[in-house]
Order: C-alpha cells, then sequence, then structure tokens
C-alpha cells in the first residue's frame, strides 16, 4: 500500500504501539486478523479507496513480520515496555508520525489526551467496570482515567459485539451512530502437524472423552462451575477436562478445588501451550466448555466451531450472541451441566455442522469489510 503523488484514498493511521505480542490476548490477533482481511480485501480490488498506516513496537513487527508485505509498518527505535513510555510515545513520536493521517485510529481501548483531527478508539470490553477485581489498583485508575476520555473524545467508538455496544453506550452516554460493531474474522483452521494420538500421550489424556476450557483462571472465567459438575456429575473415571491458559487472579482458587475434590487424575493444567498444540487440543476434543460470565466477544467459541469442535457455554452475553443457536448454552449453574456428556453424544454431528455454519459467518474480509465501512462513515461525518 505505497503511498503515490496521486493518492487519494483515506488515509488511517492505525496505533499498535500498546500492542505488547504474548501479552495482550484476544485484542493483538483481533486487530492483526482485521488487518490480514483488509489486505484480502485490497488484492481482490475490494477496498481500493482506503490507506491503513500501522504503527507498532518493534516487538510487534518482529511477531508480524508476513504484516509489512502489505502495510507500510513503522515504529520509534526504542522499546516500549512499561506504560509511561509508551504513553509519552504516543503523545510525541506517534503525533508527528500521524500527522498526515486523516483518521487516527488507537487499536487498544484509549487514546492520547492530546492529539488533532479525527479519531477512532476499539473498546474490546469494559471488564474493568464490571470485574474491577480482576485489575491492579495502577492499571483500575489508568482505565477509569483514560477509557471516559477516550469514548467521548472519538468520532467513533468500534467495539466487537453488540452486547459490548450496549454497554459502551450506557456507560458513557455516546450517540448510537458513534458506536458500531466490527465482529471477529477468522482465517481457516490450520491442519496440524500433530496427531492426535501423540496429544493424548503429551497431556496424559487417555483414551476417554476430552472436554476443553481455553482460559486464563479469572474469577469471572467461572471455572468451578466445571470443577462442581465434574465432582458431582461428571463421574466417567476416563472423561479428562483440559483447562488450557494462564494463570489469573483465581489461580489458587482453581488449584485447592482441583485437589479438594479429588479431581486431580481427571483435571489436566498444562497452562499455555503452543497454538498447534492448542488447536489439536481443541479439535480432538467433544467438546470446548465455556462457563465465563463475561466476554466482550468470545473467540475460542467461533475458533472452536471453526475446528470442527461442539462448544457448551454459559447463557450470558456476550457468548449467547456468538454461539446462536449453533452450540449448547446453559444456566450458570454446575447441575445445569449435569446432562452436558450425554448431550454431546447425541447431538454431536448436528452441532458440528451448526458450528461449521457459524464459524462461516466470520470470516477474515467480513471483519475487514466492517472495518472499513467504519472509517468511511467517519470520514463523512467529520468532514
Amino acid at each position: 500500500m505505497g503511498e503515490t503523488s496521486s493518492d487519494t484514498r483515506l488515509r488511517v493511521a492505525l496505533n499498535l504501539l500498546w500492542c505488547a505480542p504474548g501479552r495482550v490476548g484476544g485484542s493483538e490477533e483481533y486487530l492483526t486478523r482485521q488487518l490480514h482481511g483488509v489486505a484480502a480485501l485490497a488484492a481482490a480490488d475490494r477496498c481500493t479507496d482506503v490507506r491503513i498506516d500501522v504503527f507498532a513496537s518493534q516487538a510487534f513487527m518482529a511477531a508480524h513480520q508476513n504484516l509489512t508485505e502489505s502495510f507500510e509498518v513503522s515504529g520509534p527505535t526504542w522499546s516500549l515496555n512499561g506504560q509511561a513510555v509508551r504513553i509519552l510515545t504516543e503523545h510525541t513520536w506517534l503525533a508527528a508520525a500521524a500527522r498526515r493521517a486523516d483518521i487516527v485510529h488507537h487499536g487498544g481501548g484509549t487514546a492520547p489526551i492530546l492529539g488533532s483531527g479525527p479519531q477512532v478508539v476499539t473498546v474490546h470490553d469494559l471488564q474493568y467496570l464490571r470485574y474491577p477485581e480482576n485489575f491492579s489498583p495502577a492499571r483500575l485508575r489508568y482505565l477509569r482515567y483514560m477509557v471516559p476520555r477516550s469514548v467521548r473524545r472519538a468520532a467513533m467508538v468500534l467495539v466487537p459485539s453488540a452486547y459490548v455496544r450496549s454497554t459502551v453506550l450506557e456507560a458513557f452516554g455516546l450517540r448510537r451512530e458513534q458506536v458500531r460493531v466490527v465482529p471477529h474474522g477468522f482465517d481457516a483452521p490450520r491442519a496440524s502437524s500433530v496427531t492426535e494420538g501423540e496429544l493424548r500421550r503429551r497431556y496424559g489424556l487417555g483414551d476417554g472423552p476430552v472436554l476443553v476450557y481455553p482460559a486464563i483462571t479469572h474469577p469471572h472465567k467461572n471455572h468451578v462451575l466445571l470443577l462442581t459438575a465434574m465432582a458431582r456429575h461428571w463421574r466417567d473415571p476416563d472423561l479428562r477436562l483440559v483447562l488450557l491458559g494462564g494463570a489469573g487472579s483465581a489461580e489458587s482458587e482453581v488449584t485447592q478445588m482441583v485437589q479438594s475434590l479429588g479431581l486431580s487424575s481427571r483435571v489436566i493444567r498444562p497452562g499455555r501451550v503452543s497454538a498447534a498444540d492448542r488447536d489439536g487440543v481443541i479439535a480432538l476434543a467433544d467438546a470446548v466448555v465455556f462457563p465465563s460470565r463475561y466476554e466482550g466477544f468470545g473467540a475460542p467459541l467461533i475458533e472452536a466451531m471453526a475446528l470442527g469442535t461442539p462448544v457448551v457455554a454459559c447463557d450470558v452475553a456476550a457468548a449467547s450472541e456468538v454461539v446462536g443457536t449453533a452450540g449448547l448454552l446453559l444456566a450458570d449453574d454446575p447441575d445445569a451441566w449435569a446432562e452436558v456428556p450425554a448431550m454431546l453424544s447425541s447431538q454431536r454431528a448436528a452441532m458440528v455442522a451448526a458450528g461449521t455454519r457459524r464459524s462461516a459467518e466470520f470470516s477474515l474480509t467480513a471483519s475487514a469489510e466492517a472495518l472499513c465501512g467504519a472509517y468511511r462513515i467517519t470520514a463523512e461525518m467529520t468532514r
């Protein structure tokens, strides 16, 4: 997307300076996938009026070298470790580097206090309002100060789901036309180079049924529900529950509960694993079980469907919005999950087919089209 002297495209500066690879989770995947979708649209001559220049750290550029083939990607030469350095860089280096842009898009939920011209802000969720205990005191003070100011200064706020849109509108009193949904987009799943047999041996899964929950152990992720259901109802000695993901603020409670309920031999806890292993374990599983009480979107649900794995989730926003009728939505009650293994056995084929159809609705290009459309509308609104 190189510049020419007669370049009349809408020029967008995308601020990803906040994006520390491997540390910000789904928001990194969300935005990088959108960029790949925009590149695919451009290659098909379906998005010829928008140019996106990406501003990111050296670490981000090293982790996403393929983006430089389609976008102008640049960043400061110094490390952006530390919030203070990143904030100072946004107010100085970024302000100068993005001065030619028609729109500056801040992808991390906040925007610099200083800056001119139309701004777009992506708000991934408002977890800090719903579950403040998941944040350090310093981080919570920063979000409480910066998020309201950022969204109220923005010409447009982008969100991943209708649920987050409703919470943003309620929390900040914005006009409805200021907040637009740009859904997640997903690649077709990659074929794993690791066989099911290897994965079962590596993680001690045995030959029986497998349920997987890919989530950090924060309290709102609700691991307690699965452990309680397993102890009360899922008595098959060959059933394995695999808890993927890092340690959150409820880590000690989850660990103690596994031990006190006598589930150590049936609950497998590999922590964070490679993308190939994660996809492979999900693909071999009987289901992804997802009792989270709060999600801005719930990307693992669509990822599981795309891999041909049924999903079971708590019937709460935004999981219910994402799953639709393609999976099982159950109450936030361990007893409501008692028959999950039996329901999966009897309904698996229908759930796999429905999930495949549902996942196809969240394509990279659909997400990219929504993003570019939001840029065009922002430009029209601010002329």
